[in-house]
């Protein structure tokens, strides 16, 4: 009985050499920052200085600062109307390339997932060209058939868009999932709606999308943080402008943080929208349990 004791006990010593990096990392790179960024949120901290504790002041001057709801309201639009179209978007192409008749399958599933393996800094100058008002390849192609281009990323109304075209151009991830989704739906569910006289359209909408739902929320949940962490491409292409018109929360937490250097205030920030990210996914998770499919 001891020397089974003993064969356990080494056992589980031998385990927890094995993961103790992965513990010492959790801890020092990821839980103490958590706790760290809360206790900043409570406090007055400018870097240089030691931090000052000041309880919910950062919190309250939140909620008087007009770019806090101008740069919230910026990301939920693209939260709203981006992930929306992006998801449609991505579904559309996954189903079209999910035809296994299609002549080229394998290159044009290539080349919509190529976009997502181009770094961030290539992405935003990359579209940058395309969006030039003057000469960028958009507007060069709308004004052959009679349309004249806006100015996309120098316009406050067509500056979220811009990015909205650039999130369906980048949206081969999500739609080589969906693929896989796609190919786990039993062909003889699309056989039997057939022989009852079901259209492609009521497939799609009795059957695709139902049973594509657990995809569908495990795709926007990500695509939401994504959009919510949204730092890189507004620097690159706009640093936040045409007035403030591509603020997003990240951009403006950054700034907050590193070039105003109130990191107490950017830690509150930071918060607030764990807080928000998570009322949402929360609601996208009731809204799959009470529509979706659950196996």
């Amino acid at each position: 009985m001891n020397k089974r004791l003993n064969i356990k006990q080494r056992d589980l010593r031998n385990a927890m050499l094995f993961i103790s990096p992965w513990i010492v990392g959790t801890l020092v790179f990821k839980l103490y920052p958590i706790l760290a960024s809360f206790y900043y949120s409570l406090t007055d901290y400018s870097v240089v200085n030691p931090p000052v504790y000041v309880g919910l002041d950062n919190y309250a001057s939140l909620f008087h600062d007009p770019l806090f709801y101008q740069s919230l309201a910026n990301t939920l639009y693209m939260g709203v109307f981006g992930t929306a179209l992006t998801t449609a978007f991505a579904i559309l192409i996954a189903v079209l390339l999910n035809n296994r008749k299609l002549k080229g399958l394998s290159f044009l599933r290539v080349v919509f997932f190529l976009p997502t393996l181009v770094p961030v800094v290539i992405i935003g100058i990359l579209w940058i060209w395309l969006l030039q008002a003057d000469n960028g390849v958009i507007n060069t192609l709308l004004s052959y058939i009679g349309i004249d281009g806006p100015a996309w990323l120098a316009d406050p109304s067509w500056a979220k868009p811009s990015f909205i075209l650039m999130m369906l151009w980048s949206s081969g991830g999500a739609m080589i999932i969906y693929i896989a989704g796609l190919q786990e739906i039993p062909e003889s569910l699309y056989e039997s709606a057939a022989i009852d006289g079901a259209g492609f359209l009521r497939q799609t909408l009795s059957i695709t999308l139902p049973l594509l739902s657990p995809v569908i929320l495990f795709n926007v949940v990500t695509l939401v943080i994504n959009v919510f962490q949204w730092f890189a491409e507004p620097l690159i292409m706009t640093s936040g402008g045409p007035d403030n018109a591509t603020l997003f929360y990240s951009l403006n937490l950054f700034r907050n943080a590193f070039q105003y250097f109130k990191m107490g205030y950017a830690s509150a920030m930071a918060w607030i929208l764990l807080l928000i990210a998570m009322v949402i996914i929360l609601i996208l998770f009731k809204l799959n349990k009470k529509f979706g499919h659950i196996e």
